[in-house]
């Protein structure tokens, strides 16, 4: 029997109203749909500081880094919903990415939570560019640590008037494009699982 998948998703984003967390919304209900186990998380949860290696030295890795690296040990792919900050990747997903880089272990355990963990990018603006160029700079980073971020994406332009009063997208060309690139992910996390169950 295939398993069902699980998957992480969150927004780079915590502002009340954000277009990466409509976008992450979307994204929840149609892997829902579609048959994944979701979990949803905000990193509003999970506050770091800056990434400071001396802070680092002194007081180790943060407990929330470590918290953020044991969820994507224990699902088999994650999808991050990122706005676009001056062209490029906001800073508390940067933040966030870099402090959880530094988790190797858990307890004494070994925790490697990047090298071959699925990952699909949604990105969002209320321009009409849609964060790509963020989108661009997030793929580059995850794939240097590593990740195996699948082809498919979903770019939402114009956030203020992309989404109905249900949270949902007017345009039926993102709605199958979240459509696609949800079921993208899905097969591949079916057959490519490595989670580890905590």
């Amino acid at each position: 029997m295939a398993i069902v998948p699980k998957i992480l998703v969150f927004a780079g984003s915590i502002r009340t109203g954000a277009y990466s967390g409509k976008t992450a919304d979307c994204a929840q209900k149609e892997l829902a749909l579609q048959g994944a186990d979701v979990t949803r998380i905000s990193l509003a949860d999970y506050p770091l500081p800056i990434m400071d290696q001396d802070l680092e030295k002194a007081e180790g890795v943060p407990a929330n880094a470590v918290a953020l690296a044991r969820l994507f040990v224990a699902h088999d792919a994650i999808l991050i919903a990122t706005p676009e900050y001056n062209g490029s990747i906001p800073p508390l997903l940067k933040n966030a990415i870099d402090w959880v880089s530094r988790v190797r272990s858990d307890g004494g355990v070994p925790l490697n939570p990047y090298p071959g963990k699925l990952v699909a990018l949604c990105s969002s603006s209320n321009g009409h560019f849609a964060g790509i160029r963020c989108i661009n700079h997030l793929r580059a980073v995850l794939s240097h640590i590593q990740m195996e971020v699948i082809s498919p994406q979903v770019s939402v332009p114009n956030g203020s008037e992309a989404f109905d009063e249900n949270g949902e997208f007017k345009e039926e060309r993102l709605r199958k494009g979240m459509a696609r690139l949800c079921g993208a992910l899905i097969e591949r996390a079916t057959l490519l699982s490595t989670r580890v169950e905590p």
